[in-house]
């Protein structure tokens, strides 16, 4: 059974107010009590991919140093409007868990391709965490976590 976690970046700054887009406080924060939560089950990822951007790399270095992974690297085909293709390839031929921190709408077509449906699946949110299991019967929803649901539930 293979396993496949889809991570948004967390909040980020306006391009106004800094075009790098970096995470904001609040994002940042967020993004910690997430991975701190997603780590709690001794949760095992082999690799963290990101898109490159630095809102996308900093959650994925926030997400690495929760869960203890060593190989965070940043690959083509997780921008905003890349095809979901390329992502889809990676994760087919992934013999361990990997997580892929990325973008809308990316993410959101990502996920329903893997899904088989050509309508979005799942609606994500900045900082949350999407899991998905691929079973005999494909790729389905396993689990998703979220800031607000963190908060919520007073996880943090």
């Amino acid at each position: 059974m293979k396993q496949l976690y889809l991570v948004q970046h967390g909040k980020a700054t306006s391009e106004t107010e800094n075009p790098a887009r970096p995470l904001t406080d609040e994002g940042r924060s967020e993004v910690q009590q997430v991975a701190a939560v997603v780590a709690r089950p001794n949760l095992k990822v082999s690799t963290i991919y990101h898109s490159g951007k630095f809102r996308a790399r900093e959650t994925a270095e926030l997400f690495a140093r929760a869960l203890g992974v060593a190989s965070v690297q940043e690959i083509e085909g997780l921008s905003p409007m890349d095809d979901p293709t390329r992502a889809k390839a990676l994760i087919e031929q992934a013999e361990h868990p990997v997580m892929l921190v990325g973008h809308l709408p990316h993410l959101s077509k990502l996920a329903s391709a893997l899904i088989g449906m050509d309508r979005e699946i799942v609606q994500f949110q900045m900082g949350g965490v999407v899991a998905l299991v691929q079973e005999e019967a494909g790729w389905q929803v396993a689990w998703m976590l979220t800031p607000d649901v963190v908060k919520h539930l007073g996880l943090m």
